[in-house]
């Protein structure tokens, strides 16, 4: 997984499970991940080291997987759109087969 995936990742991640995360998680997440700003730049704004500032980021992140593991927000957000992706490309093409417009219902209900 490159950087910018891992990035991307986080960011959903955190859009789903932020209302899980203490204050304090939630700011460190949404500087360094939103903001773009660096450890440093969050240590000094809450005096306290960089290192602290890493352990926190780090631990939020595995526990934002965790939540991701138990609760499948995220992959359940994916699968939808891939969903709405193939149902969209039937109504395009002006393919309208109700059997397959049916189970792609039927596949969307299932992720609930």
């Amino acid at each position: 997984m490159t950087m910018l995936e891992k990035t991307t990742r986080i960011n959903y991640l955190f859009d789903f499970y932020q209302a899980l995360l203490t204050p304090k998680q939630r700011e460190y997440m949404s500087l360094y991940y939103l903001d773009d700003l660096s450890l440093g730049e969050i240590a000094d704004e809450y005096e306290v080291s960089r290192q602290a500032v890493y352990d926190n980021i780090k631990r939020t992140e595995a526990m934002l997987e965790e939540y991701e593991d138990k609760l499948q927000l995220f992959q359940k957000f994916l699968e939808r759109g891939t969903i709405i992706e193939q149902m969209e490309r039937c109504l395009s093409v002006k393919e309208l087969n109700n059997t397959k417009l049916g189970k792609y219902l039927v596949l969307l209900k299932e992720l609930d």
